[in-house]
């Protein structure tokens, strides 16, 4: 510091102080101090110090001065610092955050503050892992696309979200308290507690005090006057009502977090009105297409995309819900332009600057949608298996299996959602992946509005109306079965340059089926015929010939076609190899000229060029080349991706004249022709040969006729062998399509994610489902009918049951349980939990089981319950079959029939069932109308109706009728059996029926069935139609002539009837199932020894002694009969008569055996990992638990991997190395283990079956993929389509990134380090080759 010279001063003055100005730094600041000696400045009066040069520095030291560093002294190179140790530091967390704030308060006219109010926050702790809500902080970026399966998921539209208090309320009904055992001393959610008992404590010595009986007098708590006015009741009697405190409530268990939880209606019914009908909610809206919409540009001046053509009236419909932000369901056939739709969502997002995902069923869609909306769009991105592309972009495509996994991983890319976009929804009907179009509309935010897109469904108004009540927001739905290019449909019999012009129109364009064309075909067919071949009819084979006929046939075609420039051309054949022989059958057709020649091939040469050398060769890419410089074309799931695409882009610009397809080329890919060609009817769905479906059919032939080019599109239909029948052909032309149908399924995924997920459960997914959607539509009604019930039965009168009425109740119980089992039905199966909890019947909720069941067939939607009658298995076994025959007494018991004697004439049997046609007894009518005849059944039962067959005795003179009865109208079997003539008594009976009436003229009519109204008991009657035809002329008067007398043979089964009513009042022997039929069934056991045992109890009953019998008796069966309709009420209402229940509740029993859920329900580890699958959730998780896969390399990895996603049969081989065979047995071994485990669970798949799903045919081709072999090397090693390999590996390498994701999870580094290698082995060359679409 430089030296200054010192100024002399005066001496200060005492009041002055000494200072000194100090500069700070560089920054001109200056401060005054009142220290002696201070510097003036805190730097020197030089250049600004800088710091050296850190790289320079570190070249000279350690690259320019190797000798600096010491090579075998290492100890005195390495250098540590003491750390300082402080363990405060480890009681240092985050701080909580504020619960509160300060809110200014300003003048509402001026604006200036007045002062500031603190107010409460909510929801300040919220995150992804503990919260549902919207309002949750983002998460990382790294996991905002994706999301991450630890966290929780958004709420789902439709569901009241609970708030904090409600979720306080269920936890605390939800709570299961026992009153019965330990409750004062073991707290509710303790294990143990503590004993308050008093205990025998040792008496006090003498000359001391017990503290004990000193405090033992004194009061210390309230008294009753204290309580009753605490309650408000000051001072009450004991007569006085009381108000029940709240904690006097039972407590309600919460059945489900929607707000179905059944309010108990006000006890006082006689001030409360009946409640209105509740108005018939409409969530699915129709809306008229034929209207045309005039003010269309009015309404939307600036709409935010415009075409270069004028939209349909329906797509105007669409566009103008979609500007007012509603969901929309479009129907329309294939071509008619429902992208419209599609692409005016995205640019009102675009606008709105929000999001859109458009999903697909197919991958091959989501490559093409991709490219024709980023040519129009621009902002789009691509997701799928093994591509991300824009990921950032404003409208996403993507398969919905992505969209089902990020919502439940709570992906960030929701939260901006507007529209999400479901295109080919018809594709819901598929049996495997229909249930994740289910999982998705369920689990969607409420933001987020929906655009559904599909083929004409008869439907459609139903499965919008699901979807309605599902998010509690109208659908609008836009139907139309107009085609814009209207379609003919031709049947083709040549086979020759001869016969090329045998096309017959069969289905013109306004839907006229023509039949003269159809029998032209059919003699233009038989002219042809060779003499042994002339044969019409079943009898005569669905195709002739072979290959070359097949040749000429399509050669005769097509030259047909050619001329009439009906050309391109689809022809759809069901099979892979018949598509490559009739393309490798046409060697000598060639369809282009040498200009589409050469754009074919520069266009090949510039797709190929990505491809390695060696896969430029194949055989696969040689042959279609081949073909396409022809014009010709391939299209199936065993052609190689790559090789579809050119094969797509080329048809599109019309290079392909002729492309040989399976039916996936119908499904969803934009590429019409001008004519499309079936090569047969039937195709091979898996299991069997059948005709094509109306839809199926529709489906592909909508691919007919280009928009705005051809005026008509044709559709034909080859005949090689036989002409169709005209059935079969009217039917799959004229027939309706398809309905959509709920292909919903429970697997270990969906429980997993929604059990971690406290808020959530699974039933409430099983609730909302489409199968459950007939079920549960009706809710609100039974609600309605259940709070009438209530207010009902709150009405009526309480029996009396004293005296010799108190076994009263017992007794109704008794009669009911035993009419149900002898008569009504038998429970053996029902994987309900009743009871006990452990899945067997408790025998005490037998006759509250059995009341839930009603009268109506409103219960058969409950497959899952096997109940079956126990007559039906009476009669439904073999000596059932053969004692109920011709002549067979029986008793009949139906709404017509109390316990009357009856005799079978004659047994049939159809579909449905068998029946029985039989002579019965009844009252001779007095009156000719049945409404003035009284019921057949009985008031009140006394012992001898209910303990045995107290048969029916015609008061007055004995008649007969002949009924058809069903199983369930035979009450029991006896054992008598007369001699009658069944066919002479029919025929008698039927003459009979021809009724013969006398006018005032006199004239006799002899009346036909039509005017005959049999009433079943009385036989006959006469009809409203005869009424009124009678009124008509005026005929006031007409009597009945006298009727022909029965033959001898009715009139003596009528007397044997007759004599053993009266012989057997009682009812005569019957048949004993378990000792004459020989029935061995346990239920049928247990229900006979219960029937007994009833019985038994029904005669030792003392209320029937007692003359109040009666009235009460009513009262009471009244009472019950209410209360047996509300327990079937809230039956239908609760979780219980949910169709998947039993199934859910054997697979949670399954993980909780695995291990992967404790029996609280919490996911535990394991169960965490088998969420971050995406197929094969169980065997994977086992696999990595059990250390199957951490030994092996990466290529055996992915080679036994290969296993479990592999689509085509065959055998391992038995080149495979000895680890890989080991792997394999392994692989199974697991595979039996979980197969054991669920059907130890009650899981109907048996453990063959399990296993079967494992397909090891491309293990060997897998293994050497991954250690680099060429592909062109690999055909040798499998007969698989190319095609199927491909789709194999990729299908692999999407395995092993959720492998490795869930390696990291669980902590295993070493594992997933080896799935990234895997991974990365397969991803090479034609397998991942970039999609066209994506350039």
């Amino acid at each position: 510091m430089m030296e200054r010279e010192r100024l002399v001063l005066p001496p200060p003055d005492p009041l002055d102080l000494p200072l000194r100005a100090v500069e700070l730094g560089c920054s001109g600041r200056w401060e005054l101090l009142n220290i002696a000696g201070a510097p003036e400045s805190t730097l020197p009066h030089n250049l600004l110090p800088c710091a050296p040069d850190l790289q320079q520095e570190a070249e000279q030291l350690f690259l320019s001065s190797p000798a600096w560093l010491p090579l075998h002294g290492l100890e005195h190179s390495a250098r540590k610092w003491q750390r300082k140790m402080d363990p405060w530091s480890l009681l240092a967390v985050l701080g909580a955050p504020v619960p509160s704030d300060l809110q200014a308060q300003r003048h509402p006219t001026t604006g200036h503050i007045l002062g500031y109010k603190e107010v409460l926050l909510e929801n300040t702790d919220l995150s992804a892992t503990t919260s549902l809500s919207l309002r949750r902080p983002p998460g990382p970026i790294s996991q905002s696309l994706w999301g991450n399966p630890t966290q929780y998921p958004f709420w789902p539209g439709g569901m009241d979200e609970p708030t904090i208090t409600d979720l306080s309320t269920r936890e605390e009904a939800e709570e299961e308290i026992d009153f019965e055992t330990a409750l004062l001393t073991v707290p509710p959610g303790f294990k143990k507690g503590v004993d308050f008992a008093p205990k025998d404590y040792p008496a006090p010595a003498p000359g001391l005090l017990s503290l004990s009986s000193l405090l033992e007098p004194l009061d210390l708590g309230g008294s009753d006057e204290d309580e009753r006015e605490a309650m408000g009741q000051p001072g009450g009697t004991r007569g006085d009502p009381v108000t029940a405190s709240p904690c006097s409530v039972p407590l309600v268990r919460a059945s489900s977090l929607e707000d179905l939880v059944l309010k108990e209606a006000s006890t006082i019914a006689s001030s409360v009105e009946p409640p209105k009908t509740l108005p018939q909610e409409q969530w699915a809206i129709p809306v008229d297409v034929t209207t045309p919409v005039g003010d269309f540009y009015r309404l939307i001046p600036q709409p935010a995309f415009q075409w270069p053509f004028e939209p349909d009236v329906f797509q105007k419909q669409a566009i103008l819900h979609l500007e007012r932000h509603n969901s929309v369901f479009v129907a329309a056939h294939t071509s008619a332009g429902k992208t419209v739709v599609a692409e005016y969502a995205i640019a009102l997002a675009q606008k709105h600057m929000t999001r859109t995902i458009y999903t697909s069923p197919i991958k091959a869609l989501s490559n093409q949608k991709f490219r024709d909306f980023r040519n129009t769009f621009g902002d789009v991105g691509l997701l799928t298996g093994d591509v991300q592309l824009h990921s950032e972009a404003s409208c996403l495509i993507m398969t919905t299996e992505i969209l089902r996994s990020m919502l439940y991983s709570g992906s960030d890319v929701i939260r901006d959602l507007e529209w999400v976009i479901f295109d080919e929804v018809h594709y819901i009907n598929d049996a495997e992946r229909g249930v994740v179009w289910e999982e998705v509309l369920i689990m969607l935010p409420e933001h987020v509005s929906v655009i559904l897109l599909s083929a004409t469904v008869p439907n459609a108004l139903e499965f919008a109306d699901w979807i309605g009540r599902l998010k509690r927001r109208q659908i609008y739905v836009i139907s139309t079965v107009t085609r814009p290019v209207p379609l003919e449909h031709y049947l083709f019999t040549g086979n020759s340059p001869k016969t090329q012009d045998e096309l017959f129109l069969l289905l013109d364009s306004q839907g006229t089926f023509h039949t003269k064309g159809y029998y032209a075909a059919l003699e233009a067919k038989k002219e042809r015929m060779s003499k042994h071949a002339q044969t019409f009819g079943a009898k005569q084979p669905t195709h002739q010939g072979g290959p070359a006929q097949d040749r000429g046939v399509y050669l005769s075609l097509l030259a047909s076609l050619r001329r009439r420039a009906q050309l391109p051309v689809v022809v759809f054949t069901f099979s892979r190899g018949r598509c490559d022989e009739q393309a490798a059958g046409l060697t000598s057709l060639d369809l282009t000229t040498n200009s589409e020649k050469s754009e074919i091939h520069l266009f090949l040469q510039r797709c190929l060029a990505r491809l390695r050398g060696s896969d430029r060769q194949l055989p696969q890419v040689l042959h279609m080349s081949e073909l396409l410089h022809r014009g010709l074309g391939v299209h199936h799931s065993g052609i190689l991706p790559i090789l579809k695409e050119i094969v797509e882009m080329l048809f599109s610009r019309g290079l392909v004249k002729v492309l040989f397809a399976t039916e996936t080329f119908a499904m969803g890919v934009n590429m019409p022709a001008r004519t499309v060609v079936f090569d047969s009817m039937r195709k091979h769905d898996g299991s069997t040969f059948r005709d094509l479906l109306p839809g199926e059919y529709v489906q592909m032939a909508g691919r007919a006729g280009r928009r705005g080019l051809d005026p008509t599109g044709t559709v034909i239909l080859l005949c090689k062998g036989r002409v169709p029948e005209m059935v079969d052909l009217h039917r799959m032309l004229t027939g309706k399509p398809s309905q959509l149908q709920s292909q919903f399924r429970l697997t270990y995924t969906m429980i997993l994610n929604l059990l971690r997920v406290d808020a959530l459960r699974v039933e409430d997914m099983m609730k909302r489902s489409f199968s459950e959607f007939p079920s549960r539509k009706d809710s609100k009604a039974h609600e309605q009918a259940l709070a009438e019930l209530t207010k009902k039965l709150e009405a009526l009168e309480e029996p009396d049951l004293t005296g010799q009425l108190v076994d009263l109740s017992e007794y109704y119980i008794w009669g009911e349980e035993l009419t149900e089992i002898r008569s009504l039905i038998q429970v053996s199966q029902c994987v309900c939990r009743w009871g006990d909890g452990g899945g067997k019947e408790n025998r005490a909720t037998l006759p509250r089981l059995l009341n839930l069941v009603p009268a109506s067939d409103s219960f058969s939607f409950i497959p899952f319950m096997h109940i079956l009658t126990l007559q039906r298995r009476v009669i439904e076994s073999v000596n059932g079959l053969k004692s109920l025959s011709s002549g067979r007494v029986v008793v009949v018991k139906n709404q017509d029939h109390h316990n009357a004697l009856g005799v079978i004439l004659q047994v049939s049997s159809n579909s449905t069932g068998r029946s029985f046609t039989t002579l019965v007894l009844c009252d001779k009518p007095l009156s000719e109308d049945p409404q003035d005849r009284g019921s057949a059944s009985p008031g009140v039962p006394y012992p001898d109706d209910l303990v045995g067959f107290k048969l029916f005795l015609p008061e007055g003179p004995c008649d007969h009728t002949v009924a058809k009865l069903q199983p369930r109208d035979v009450a029991a079997i006896t054992t008598k059996v007369l001699r009658v003539n069944g066919e002479k008594i029919l025929e008698d009976f039927s003459k009979r029926q021809q009724l013969k009436f006398k006018l005032d003229a006199g004239e006799p009519i002899f009346l036909g069935r039509d005017y005959i109204m049999g009433s079943g008991r009385y036989g006959w009657g006469i009809s409203p139609g005869l009424r009124e035809l009678l009124c008509k002329r005026s005929l006031r008067t007409y009597s009945f002539l006298r009727q022909d007398p029965p033959v001898a043979a009715v009139t003596t089964a009528v007397q044997e009837l007759l004599r053993l009513s009266q012989a057997y009042p009682a009812g005569p022997p019957t048949l004993d199932p378990v000792n004459d039929l020989q029935l061995k069934d346990m239920s049928v056991v247990e229900g006979g020894l219960r029937a007994r045992k009833l019985e038994e109890l029904i005669r030792e009953a003392q209320c029937v002694h007692s003359p109040r019998f009666p009235a009460q008796y009513l009262k009471l069966r009244e009472r019950m009969q209410v209360q047996k309709e509300m327990e079937r009420l809230r039956f239908l209402l609760s979780d219980q008569s949910l169709l998947l229940l039993p199934e859910y509740h054997q697979r949670v029993q399954v993980l909780q055996t695995l291990g992967y859920v404790d029996e609280a329900g919490t996911v535990k580890l394991a169960g965490r990992v088998a969420c971050a699958m995406s197929s094969h959730e169980l065997l994977l998780t086992e696999l990595m638990f059990d250390n199957a896969l951490s030994a092996l390399r990466p290529e055996e990895i992915a080679a036994l991997l290969s296993g479990l996603v592999c689509q085509s049969p065959g055998d391992t081989g038995e080149q495979l190395p000895s680890t890989l065979k080991q792997g394999v047995e392994r692989v199974r071994a697991v595979a039996k283990r979980i197969g054991e485990v669920q059907a130890a669970c009650g899981l109907n798949q048996t453990v063959e079956e399990f296993v079967g799903e494992l397909n090891f045919g491309l293990v060997g081709v897998v293994y050497e993929w991954a250690r680099g072999m060429p592909f062109s090397e690999l055909a040798g090693l499998s007969g698989t389509p190319e095609g199927l390999v491909v789709r194999c590996i990729q299908r692999l390498a999407e395995m092993c990134r959720s492998l490795r994701g869930a390696a990291r999870l669980v902590g295993e580094p070493v594992l997933g380090a080896k799935m990234e290698t895997a991974a990365t082995l397969l991803r090479r060359d034609i397998v991942f080759a970039a999609s066209l679409y994506t350039q």
